[in-house]
């Protein structure tokens, strides 16, 4: 016997202890039975003044199985004693461990040698977040638990998807030679790194994004901007094809532009320039400047009679008219891309200078400065080193896109895949994982194996990615808050790691079930997840300040209880040690 119950408040019980406390290590965060006939109540020891223990009431023993929660408090005659080592892991692990069901978490930081084991649908079938100071042992636990899982020597995950977006290109050291470890198991990386040889340069095919990824990749903020946008796209079907359809179609659009600019009352020279600028950018083998007109007694290209005379007139301005209304076509229909065609990024940038002439926004400067940035951006993008990411040389379906991404370089399915995004600037990397993460979700949504097939987005630095966006405003979402409502019936999971959770997007985070804290000292983010994050204690707040490198409390559902966790050192590791500042400074 431990001692005798003295009091209840709340749920919290007080134990007179009448033991000698320096036989004992230490009591704190051990678990005591309390019974009395057929009852049986778990607790944790959280606190010890002047020989009271306070001892949190967390659950009950019912038919050899614990259940999470007390409906009745024990009584003050029931007996109080250490919990035995064989009833330790029915409390704190997955009870008798099932190597397909279960993976391996970490060991108990109270138990020696008691392992932590999670049930794998507990886990991996909900959103989890991961969170600690820089230097706690974030990427060693993540590196670790996938390390574990894939270790299996009977029952071998060979049909997972993990993506892991590599904010700084850690994780490939530490999944790299799976497939030397299992033939059944591959690791596909992906880098942004165009000098880097043992991994494959990151391609988007331009062709299967939509208008919200445009949108994004753009830095779209107005929903102004999205019509324009909308236009482009469309726009871009005519100009990226090169059938006999499209050439009149695209001389369809061409001369529509031209009509409009001829009669929209501007002064003569400034219509005469702007045809001119139109016919030198746009233009077929039957339609441009050189053009010829066939008039009673004389035959000129289009470009002479669009010369202004003696009075600063085009004298032939209703001829030029009459020959653009040949090209038009009544039935004249555009449609967004609907990824069954290749085209480019200089494609897109042509498809989106003619738009601006298409829509007549030249009649609005605001309109026109709102549309004017995004175009400057995407010339940008079309000339800077970023186009290379988008250089996919041949077509390419959204079903194989997504097959070729989950298929490593020797032919089988990978199960790991990772994007080193460390080499691109923060606002694109965030672009480009907003892209990917869709892609996967919309992939996953409109699959017929609808839920059968999991997904799972690991975002390292999940700060930099998942915040409170503009997105909802001019979207109408945000693709991770979606995911966290919506992707667990498609199968798409989100884990997040981050070292400031207070920069992430509430409504993600209030969907994680599962979480795994490492130290943090922050204020702001202590506090924030004190309010965030659903069944936290108090005591398990006042522990996070105090947590080893490596350590970590860990809580959710797929928990029991909240448990300390320390974790084994990944083999091999991630590329995460901090720089070792006396090699640096002394080495010869």
């Amino acid at each position: 016997m431990l001692g005798k119950i003295i009091g209840l408040e709340n749920n919290i019980v007080l134990l007179k202890l009448n033991i000698d406390l320096e036989q004992y290590q230490s009591l704190i965060n051990l678990h005591v039975i309390m019974e009395q006939g057929e009852q049986k109540i778990i607790g944790e020891i959280v606190d010890i003044v002047d020989g009271v223990a306070k001892v949190n009431l967390l659950g009950e023993i019912i038919n050899d199985n614990f259940v999470y929660g007390v409906i009745h408090k024990p009584s003050f005659g029931a007996s109080v004693k250490l919990i035995s080592r064989e009833k330790v892991g029915m409390i704190i692990s997955s009870a008798n461990y099932h190597e397909m069901k279960d993976v391996k978490i970490g060991k108990s930081s109270i138990y020696k040698d008691v392992e932590v084991n999670a049930n794998i649908n507990q886990f991996f079938a909900n959103h989890f977040a991961i969170f600690g100071s820089t230097g706690s042992g974030k990427s060693c636990s993540v590196a670790r638990i996938f390390q574990n899982l894939f270790e299996k020597k009977q029952h071998i995950a060979k049909n997972a998807n993990i993506v892991i977006f590599d904010a700084y290109g850690e994780y490939h050291s530490a999944f790299e030679h799976f497939n030397d470890q299992n033939p059944e198991i591959n690791f596909k990386a992906y880098t942004t790194n165009t000098t880097f040889a043992e991994a494959e340069i990151m391609k988007i095919p331009l062709w299967l994004l939509s208008v919200d990824d445009i949108c994004l990749l753009l830095g779209a903020e107005r929903h102004t901007q999205i019509p324009i946008v909308e236009k482009a796209l469309k726009l871009v079907t005519v100009f990226a094809k090169k059938d006999e359809e499209t050439k009149k179609q695209k001389e369809d659009i061409i001369s529509r532009a031209i009509l409009d600019i001829l009669s929209s009352g501007r002064p003569p020279a400034q219509i005469r320039d702007q045809i001119y600028s139109v016919l030198s950018s746009f233009n077929t083998e039957d339609l441009s400047l050189e053009s010829v007109i066939f008039q009673p007694g004389y035959s000129r290209p289009i470009k002479q009679l669009l010369q202004l005379d003696n009075t600063g007139k085009i004298r032939e301005i209703e001829v030029v008219s009459k020959f653009f209304e040949k090209f038009l076509q009544p039935d004249s229909m555009m449609y967004l891309p609907d990824g069954t065609f290749k085209y480019t990024l200089r494609d897109l940038k042509d498809a989106f200078d003619f738009a601006l002439i298409a829509e007549g926004v030249l009649k609005s400067e605001k309109v026109y400065d709102d549309a004017n940035i995004l175009r400057v951006r995407l010339h940008s993008l079309v000339n800077g080193d970023y186009n290379t990411y988008f250089e996919v040389d041949e077509f390419i379906t959204k079903d194989q896109y997504l097959k070729k991404i989950f298929t490593g370089l020797n032919g089988q399915k990978a199960q790991i895949v990772n994007f080193n995004i460390n080499y691109i600037d923060d606002r694109f990397a965030k672009t480009i994982v907003k892209i990917y993460s869709k892609l996967i979700f919309d992939y996953a949504k409109d699959s017929d194996a609808r839920g059968e097939v999991p997904y799972h987005l690991v975002l390292e630095e999940a700060h930099r990615y998942v915040q409170n966006d503009n997105d909802i405003h001019l979207l109408g979402y945000n693709i991770f808050d979606r995911i966290t409502k919506e992707g667990r019936k498609y199968g798409v999971i989100l884990g997040l790691i981050s070292q400031r959770p207070s920069e992430l997007s509430e409504t993600s985070l209030s969907q994680c079930n599962n979480f795994l804290i490492f130290k943090m000292l922050h204020p702001k983010d202590i506090e924030y997840i004190k309010h965030m994050v659903p069944n936290i204690t108090d005591e398990i707040m006042s522990m996070i300040r105090i947590l080893q490198p490596g350590t970590c409390v860990g809580f959710g559902l797929a928990f029991k209880v909240p448990v300390l966790i320390k974790f084994d050192m990944p083999n091999p590791s991630p590329s995460s040690s901090s720089a070792d500042v006396i090699k640096g400074w002394f080495q010869k």
